[in-house]
């Protein structure tokens, strides 16, 4: 069992990443601003209140870690207003010399389908929208996967796709074939489910996989 940090560990694909790493025995750091107010108990998790932008915050949260996944998000209302969004590489300029610091070398962080070289198989169709919602999220996640990929640690990369809040199936594709990279849909828990998974496993450890949910019945 790892001592697991989780990074935007009290809402969405993090909060979810704390409740099946809990279930599978892993001891859990659940760090973000609001973390004291997650409604989970067990004598396994510390909740910690932290900035992922404070250089502080952040290397008390990972100095005794194994392993560290980073699952932050912005509220989607923040992706319709004006101006850049930095939070994804800011976050990581600090994350990546707290790691280093505490001899961290495992790092498990979540990015998005249209992130980084996965783009390119974006059909011409869907460009223009994807652009217009996500393209300003998507071009910082894409200089994170840069700054991730050249830090030195054993990284692996998680591209899900249009996430929902569906229940946990343990039915969905990993594809790490940019010529096979395709939108889909998948449920937070199933992208939650793959990054334990990566905890004590290195089968993707310099990778960036696609998460695309499967439907019942359709082989991969």
């Amino acid at each position: 069992m790892a001592k697991v940090v989780i990074i935007g560990g009290s809402k969405g694909i993090g909060l979810e990443t704390v409740k099946q790493a809990l279930a599978c025995g892993h001891t859990v750091t659940a760090f973000a601003r609001s973390a004291s107010g997650i409604r989970l108990s067990s004598d396994k998790l510390r909740k910690l209140d932290g900035d992922a932008l404070v250089p502080g915050d952040v290397g008390t949260a990972v100095s005794e870690a194994d392993v560290v996944i980073q699952a932050l998000g912005v509220p989607f209302n923040a992706r319709l207003l004006r101006g850049p969004i930095t939070l994804f590489s800011d976050a990581t300029r600090v994350l990546i010399p707290a790691l280093k610091k505490a001899r961290v070398q495992r790092l498990i962080a979540v990015t998005g389908y249209g992130a980084g070289d996965s783009k390119a198989s974006i059909s011409l169709f869907e460009r223009l929208p994807f652009d217009l919602v996500f393209g300003r999220a998507y071009s910082d996640k894409s200089i994170q996967e840069d700054l991730i990929k050249q830090s030195g640690l054993d990284w692996t990369l998680a591209r899900p796709g249009v996430l929902t809040n569906g229940a946990k199936t343990e039915r969905y594709d990993v594809i790490t074939d940019l010529q096979r990279m395709k939108n889909g849909i998948i449920a937070r828990a199933d992208v939650a489910h793959f990054l334990v998974n990566q905890i004590g496993s290195d089968q993707y450890v310099g990778q960036a996989p696609v998460l695309r949910g499967r439907l019942q019945g359709v082989p991969n």
